[in-house]
């Protein structure tokens, strides 16, 4: 069953809460499909009323700004032996190839990282633990984190829940050709966004030049 389809029957209530844990739980540390639930859910508050878009908006950035900071007490008690276990649990996502480019984007951009993070998916599963292991002062992770996390989970909601409204009348107007172009339309964005995440970790994965001698 489709995430949606799902949603559809799960009380308005329990959406928010669902919400609000599975993305506090992604900011934790645990890779979990927080994007995917915060969208679904923001686009469902669209087509259906029961759903508040401000309360859904509050509570994915409540579970975002607690989450991060949860991971960042855990980074920081934990360390390295952390980081090395989490490897061993989540191969795929705690590489030590992911590990180096997320460490190198905190030691070259600092609390901008935890900000920014917020919106690409590595980084955003990485940016508490990562920064209490790395001892970032606390206070400049909460105010990246509380500004990062209000404008990704607070934004993405807005965006999507009026693209949705948007598209809803849209549709109804020109039918399936309404649904073909914003098929073509996610997908050529899709298409952009990886090949640009592709290059810009090829670029991060590159060795910085030695310089030449006297």
């Amino acid at each position: 069953m489709h995430v949606q389809e799902w949603l559809e029957t799960v009380p308005a209530v329990a959406i928010y809460a669902l919400v609000g844990v599975v993305i506090g739980l992604e900011s934790l540390g645990i890779p979990l499909p927080g994007e995917i639930i915060l969208v679904s859910s923001a686009l469902l508050a669209s087509q259906h009323g029961e759903i508040d878009p401000v309360i859904l908006g509050a509570c994915a950035s409540a579970g975002a700004i607690v989450g991060d900071s949860i991971g960042y007490a855990i980074g920081r008690r934990g360390g390295r032996p952390l980081l090395a276990w989490l490897g061993k649990r989540f191969p795929k996502h705690f590489s030590e190839g992911h590990i180096a480019t997320a460490e190198r984007s905190f030691q070259k951009w600092g609390m901008w990282a935890v900000f920014f993070g917020r919106f690409v998916a590595l980084l955003r599963i990485f940016a508490g633990p990562l920064a209490g292991v790395l001892r970032m002062p606390y206070w400049k992770f909460l105010v990246a984190n509380v500004f990062g996390g209000i404008l990704w989970a607070g934004g993405t909601t807005a965006v999507i829940y009026y693209v949705g409204v948007v598209a809803e009348s849209w549709l109804r107007r020109f039918s399936w050709l309404g649904l073909v172009a914003a098929a073509l339309i996610g997908l050529t964005s899709m298409l952009i966004i990886r090949r640009r995440a592709k290059a810009a970790q090829v670029v991060q994965s590159e060795p910085d030049p030695v310089p030449a001698g006297d």
